[in-house]
């Protein structure tokens, strides 16, 4: 079960207690933002994606989407989401949890300019029921991001 991986990255990190656990789903950003009491942007969805031969992970704001003219000129390939039955083998984490923690062995994780907007955000925990707060500056060292990339556009 990947919330225990991620339990345990956080555990050896002195921050497991900052895990939160909901009696509800919070596998959809509608969902986490409800058992959150947040608003629906500060959540940090985790999408995967195919670049070549590597699965990549972009985190972003939960009210934005993939902008595939940003996404070419940044990856230099059209964005190919993962599909549900890939993500769990190639990630480590099954979708609905999937997050930029623990992660398999080269994996490699972008944040998207988008999360800068706010102070902290919510990225999952590994489970479609859990979640973390962290700063932006924590969100970056905690996820091992490569770097920064602005690949998304506001909803309609």
């Amino acid at each position: 079960m990947s919330i225990v991986r991620v339990r345990e990255y956080f555990r050896r990190l002195g921050m497991e207690d900052r895990i939160q656990e909901f009696d509800v789903s919070s596998a959809t950003v509608t969902l986490a933002a409800l058992a959150l009491h947040c608003e629906p942007q500060r959540i940090a969805k985790t999408l995967s994606f195919m670049v070549g031969e590597e699965a990549i992970l972009v985190v972003m704001a939960g009210d934005v989407k993939t902008d595939n003219a940003k996404y070419k000129k940044e990856f230099g390939t059209k964005a190919r989401m993962l599909s549900a039955e890939n993500v769990t083998e190639l990630i480590g984490h099954a979708v609905g949890g999937v997050c930029p923690f623990a992660v398999n062995e080269g994996v490699k994780v972008y944040l998207d300019e988008s999360l800068k907007r706010f102070e902290t955000v919510f990225p999952a925990c590994g489970s479609g029921n859990s979640a973390i707060e962290l700063t932006i500056p924590e969100l970056e060292k905690y996820s091992g991001s490569e770097k920064w990339v602005d690949v998304s556009k506001l909803m309609e």
